[in-house]
């Protein structure tokens, strides 16, 4: 630690390009450098102050009570719940939260947004303060104080921190850059590593006091200031103890008076201090306060050199002034990047607190037939106001927490929760401009329109907001709105004068890529003169701006559509039923006002309904009533009946889905099975290979042992044996297939009950027995095993046919067939011979415990499935001997085996017959 601070101290205290006035402190603040007087702003100031320069006083103005008309500031204020420093939640607070003033600015903001929402774990900016005051202080020119300077550090280490937790996360992700755009709001921030560690090397931050390695002159002040100081305790001491025991005092008394070091004595024995000098009494005059004569050097010492100390001190937290003052630009602009880093991962914890998803920017001209909402300027599905959500979310929070004491079913009776916000479909087409909103009172024309506002504000701000999908809407240079009463007594303003004030400033800043926003235009004054006003505004203002959205209970603005296709309709809905409005909007349609309805449902006097209503019909002409009652209705049914053939559809698109996904399902098993099977085949194969190693060392070892106990001239006849067992047993194990040709087969065959056929694809060698004749179709079945299968003629071949249901056959064929089943278990020909006599596994049927129905179903059906000259060994064991009786009978009818070998010593209880 010596040689760390050693090291350190020449760091800072002995280089001249590091600290040039080292050597000699300033003592007088007038000698602390000052910061230049030049004031710059910082990218993040440029950002969060409203530009007064660059906009029209009047542009600023609107924009401002604009904001304030859709409440801007409370989303705002609910932004700052998640900030992490201070500095952002009073951004927040003050409705300070970035806007983009321009589209790519806007679109770096949702990047960011983006990339916020997908951090693992919020980002910890413990240690950031805002230490702006700090720091325009400093630039003033203003000693800063040890705390200050250490907040100053502290922040800047912190900032520090923060930087190295993207750069972090950003390396484990390099692939998708999932965190870049974070990671570039700090990239190529100067953090002032050297500043950090002068203050860090200076100051102590927990004590709050400058430290002896600050610079050498300080550290000798204080150790020449520490040896006078115990010398001057010593003496007063020593001078104390002495009055004590002569009487001049009841206790020793060791104090400073006037910042001189002294002791106490009575008045009466004051000389018990010769030549002391008195610097003051107690409140009764009993006491003196005297400094001994020995002591007055000492004192004098003390006095300087803590003058000296102090003026050192003063030094020190000048420069480091001087170096904050300095740096100003610098740490303005990173504390500026903290903020906007902290306030994206506010807006990301925001948008996932909400369920947001996250806006596209569209262009009008950017239509295509791949996607349907590129027709569209405006695209956004089920929309919720935020602020209405978030009043939702906060009770639902509450109740939640609430219910772990209460129960839920005592919860959901004692405290209902309040249903969520309707969500609103808003879809615009490329070629609109102005949007007329019609319906009834309180029916949620002005919410509608606030909603699309504030979404507006939020994706020029970079912040998701809650609807379903990916929603699309134009980027607005400015959102103006005329909402509510702007009467004035103060400027003479009357209702209708206020609104047609404010609508002319709008007509005088608004630009081609604005929004209007304009509530109950027109409304105020004489309905002919509003609606003949309201019309030559909006046709006005069509030829100027991006999109407008007005609110009216003008009928006549509604049938501006049918004249200019720049114009569009929309209703609120209301149910005729409920006399309720059903806040859902109805795009293309125009609503009623419903005003008797409305009245009606709050509980006006009937009687006075009943008279309006009286009156309506009288202004309203007969045929205008018929036809708006029809078209209200016609449009309701084919709404029904949209909604209804939407409905089918959907339910067949669902079980077309679980359709596919159970083939899917079925196709994937299939693979399985697939794979399965080809793994069984594959252990049968390499059994059988293991089985015929076996008995192929077997007959090596048994040929080995008659070689050796056998004469020269039985050699011959050995081999010729081994050489035939061989041959026997690689024949047993060769595949047959067989494929039935159809030219050949085709008048050639024809099955009868009885006969025994190969049939193709039930596999090579295995015969099946023809048990019904289909001749519809010119096929039969045929029974394979306890299977019963459809085959075709042309697909079989008669391997033998029975001999109980047919006629002889000619003596050629009788002939030949005495010659197959010879004895000698040969063909006429001799090519052909029998596998070896070897029992396996595989040739064995073992019917010992079984019935003698059993038995017999049994070794048939082991018959059937043998290979054509393979060896059956029939284990019937002894017992009764009803079992071999069964088994003997059915060998010797059965008209494949050729001959049976009774049991012998070697094979007792087990007959072996020879199957052709």
């Amino acid at each position: 630690m010596a040689t760390a601070s050693a090291a350190a101290a020449n760091l800072y205290l002995r280089l001249p390009s590091t600290l040039p006035c080292t050597v000699s402190f300033p003592t007088r603040l007038s000698r602390i450098p000052r910061a230049p007087p030049r004031r710059l702003r910082t990218a993040a100031s440029r950002t969060l102050a409203p530009p007064a320069t660059s906009e029209v006083p009047e542009a600023e103005e609107l924009r401002l009570e604009a904001e304030s008309a859709l409440e801007w500031d409370g989303v705002c204020a609910r932004l700052a719940d998640f900030a992490a420093t201070a500095a952002g939640r009073a951004a927040c607070g003050e409705g300070r939260v970035p806007v983009g003033r321009s589209r790519e600015e806007s679109e770096r903001l949702l990047e960011q947004t983006a990339a916020a929402s997908l951090l693992t774990a919020p980002l910890d900016f413990g240690g950031v303060g805002d230490v702006s005051a700090v720091v325009a202080a400093a630039a003033r020119g203003r000693l800063l104080a040890v705390r200050e300077i250490c907040g100053v550090g502290r922040s800047l280490r912190a900032a520090r921190g923060v930087f190295d937790q993207v750069k972090r996360l950003a390396e484990e992700m390099p692939a998708d850059g999932r965190y870049s755009s974070l990671l570039d709001i700090l990239q190529g921030c100067d953090f002032l590593t050297e500043l950090v560690k002068m203050i860090e090397f200076c100051l102590d931050s927990n004590l709050s006091m400058v430290l002896d390695r600050a610079s050498e002159r300080l550290g000798a002040i204080r150790k020449e200031r520490k040896m006078n100081v115990e010398m001057l305790e010593s003496l007063l001491r020593d001078t104390s103890v002495k009055i004590f025991q002569a009487g001049g005092v009841d206790s020793p008394v060791v104090t400073k008076r006037r910042s001189r070091m002294c002791v106490g004595v009575k008045a009466s024995h004051k000389h018990l201090v010769p030549g002391g000098i008195v610097l003051s009494s107690s409140g009764s005059g009993v006491t003196y306060f005297m400094e001994p004569r020995d002591a007055v050097k000492l004192n004098n010492t003390e006095v300087k050199l803590s003058g000296d100390e102090r003026a050192e001190e003063l030094a020190v937290l000048g420069l480091l002034t001087s170096r904050i003052a300095e740096s100003r630009m610098k740490i303005r602009h990173l504390m500026g990047k903290i903020l906007e880093l902290d306030l994206a991962c506010a807006r990301g914890s925001y948008a996932l607190w909400i369920n947001g998803v996250r806006p596209a920017f569209s262009d009008r001209d950017s239509s295509s037939e791949s996607d349907p909402s590129g027709a569209y300027s405006v695209f956004i599905e089920g929309i919720q106001h935020p602020l209405l959500l978030e009043q939702s979310l906060g009770t639902v929070e509450e109740l939640s927490t609430e219910a772990t004491e209460v129960g839920k079913e005592q919860l959901s009776e004692d405290h209902p929760v309040p249903s969520m916000p309707v969500p609103l479909d808003m879809h615009v087409k490329n070629n609109t401009r102005i949007v007329v909103i019609s319906g009834p009172n309180t029916g949620g024309k002005t919410a509608t329109m606030k909603t699309l506002g504030l979404a507006s504000l939020m994706s020029k701000a970079g912040m998701f907001f809650p609807a379903k999908g990916r929603p699309r809407l134009p980027w607005f240079d400015q959102v103006l709105a005329d909402i509510g009463d702007h009467q004035s007594l103060e400027n003479s303003l009357s209702t209708f004068s206020g609104n047609i004030s404010r609508l002319r400033k709008i007509a005088q800043v608004v630009s081609t890529d604005s929004l209007v926003l304009i509530d109950e235009i027109g409304s105020g004054t004489d309905p002919s003169e509003g609606v003949s006003l309201s019309t030559s505004i909006l046709k006005y203002l069509a030829s100027r701006l991006n999109l407008a959205v007005v609110t009216t209970h003008y009928a006549d603005l509604s049938r501006l559509k049918a004249v200019d296709d720049r114009f569009e309709n929309a209703a609120m809905e209301f149910c005729l039923k409920t006399l309720k409005p059903t806040y859902r909007v109805l795009w293309g349609s125009t609503g009623n006002s419903n005003a008797l309805s409305i009245a009606k449902s709050i509980g006006f006097d009937q009687k006075v309904l009943d008279r309006a209503q009286e009156w309506v019909e009288k202004l309203l002409p007969d045929k205008q009533k018929e036809r708006q009652g029809l078209l209200y209705g016609s449009l309701l049914d084919e709404r029904n009946l949209l909604e209804s053939q939407a409905n089918e559809v959907a339910s067949v698109l669902s079980e077309v889905e679980d359709l596919y996904n159970e083939i899917r399902l079925e196709a994937d098993e299939l693979d399985s099975r697939v794979a399965a099977l080809k793994a069984k085949e594959s252990q049968k194969v390499q059994q059988e290979l293991k089985s015929v190693k076996s008995q192929m060392d077997l007959l090596i070892k048994n040929f080995e042992v008659q070689l050796k106990n056998s004469k020269l001239e039985q050699y011959n006849s050995i081999m010729r044996k081994a050489e035939s067992a061989t041959a026997s047993l690689a024949a047993a194990h060769q595949p047959t297939e067989f494929a039935v040709s159809d030219d050949e087969n085709k008048s050639s065959y024809v099955p009868q009950i009885g006969d025994k056929v190969y049939v193709e694809g039930l596999g090579g060698g295995s015969m099946a027995t023809v048990v019904e004749i289909l001749s519809e179709d010119g096929s039969c079945m045929v029974q394979y095993g306890k299977i019963k299968v459809r085959a075709k003629n042309n697909k079989m071949k008669l391997a033998q046919r029975d001999t109980k249901e047919t006629s002889a056959s000619s003596s050629a064929q009788g002939k030949g067939r005495a010659q197959k089943r010879s004895p000698a278990g040969t063909a006429a020909t001799g090519s052909v011979s029998f596998a070896p006599a070897v029992q396996t596994s595989r040739n064995t049927v073992d019917l010992r415990g079984r019935r003698v129905g059993e038995a017999s179903h049994e070794l048939e059906m082991a018959i059937d499935e043998c290979r054509p000259y393979q060896v059956l060994f029939v284990v019937h064991g002894m017992g009764t001997g009803a079992v071999k009786e069964c088994a003997l009978d059915v060998l010797r009818s059965h008209p494949r085996v050729v001959r049976i070998e009774d049991e012998s010593p070697l094979n007792y209880g087990c007959t072996v017959a020879y199957i052709e």
